[in-house]
This record gives structure tokens, sequence and C-alpha cells, in this order.
């Protein structure tokens, strides 16, 4: 199964976040299909970039979102 998750970077006590297709078996920053977006948690408002085409073809390939990145999905106004 395809799942759109977010794989953590950054340093200690400073995470940042990319929003990648990987296969829901591979370890959270193992390997990855494709890279969508980024998500920085760090600063007020939180910093989201998606490129929605990019997920709306992964969503309509059948790729299941993590609850976190549906969440962050439906704040961008990204849909199937």
């Amino acid at each position: 199964m395809v799942k759109i998750r977010l794989a953590r970077i950054g340093e200690k006590k400073t995470p940042m976040y990319r929003i990648v297709v990987a296969d829901a078996n591979k370890p959270r920053n193992g390997k990855k299909i494709a890279e969508i977006g980024t998500f920085n948690p760090n600063v007020k408002p939180h910093d989201v970039k998606i490129d929605a085409e990019l997920a709306k073809e992964w969503l309509n390939k059948g790729a299941q979102p993590t609850i976190v990145v549906a969440k962050l999905f439906r704040q961008a106004g990204i849909t199937k």
C-alpha cells in the first residue's frame, strides 16, 4: 500500500517534515517514491507548502494519506 506521510528532517528539538509518498512497509525516513511538500511546525502560523497538482495526482492513484497529512490537505483545500 502506498501512503502519503511525513518524513522528519531537521535538528534535535526543531523538527521539520517533508510530505512524501512512500510504501507503507518502508521506514519513516526510508526510500520515498516522491516528495510533494514540506511542513514546518516551528513557526506561527505553521509553514505548509504542498504541490497541489502532485498531491491530487497521487490521491487519484490510490495513495492513502495519514491522519496528520489528511488534516494538512483539508487546510490547504486539497481533495480527491
